[in-house]
């Protein structure tokens, strides 16, 4: 019975595959735990927050943050020219989770 359940079962259909394919990838969830500490942030701030990103793997994880919903940039029209980023509201949504994750870290840190 479990076994033709399991058979049937589309990961890809679940709302954690979805959640996964949103925050997937080395930076992304700490771009938004970044945004979520101290926003808005510019770009060069981010970077140096990341330390070991690449400018091209920053923009285009910011890039595709921003096209998922999940934060959102706000170009000043002035030279040299300034852009911050922020949450969105529905990226303010998923730190619900993230700020959990953040508190079973510091729960089960010092158990390994």
């Amino acid at each position: 019975m479990i076994k033709n359940y399991i058979e049937n079962a589309n990961f890809e259909d679940t709302g954690f595959s979805y959640t996964l394919s949103l925050i997937s990838g080395k930076h992304k969830m700490v771009i938004l735990y970044c945004l979520m500490e101290f926003e808005p942030v510019r770009f060069n701030e981010m970077r140096r927050y990341l330390k070991n990103v690449t400018d091209r793997t920053l923009s285009l994880n910011l890039k595709e943050l921003e096209a998922d919903g999940l934060i959102k940039r706000k170009e000043y029209r002035q030279i040299p020219p300034k852009v911050e980023y922020s949450l969105s509201d529905r990226g303010r949504s998923l730190m619900v989770v993230l700020d959990q994750l953040c508190t079973w870290g510091e729960q089960n840190r010092s158990n390994v």
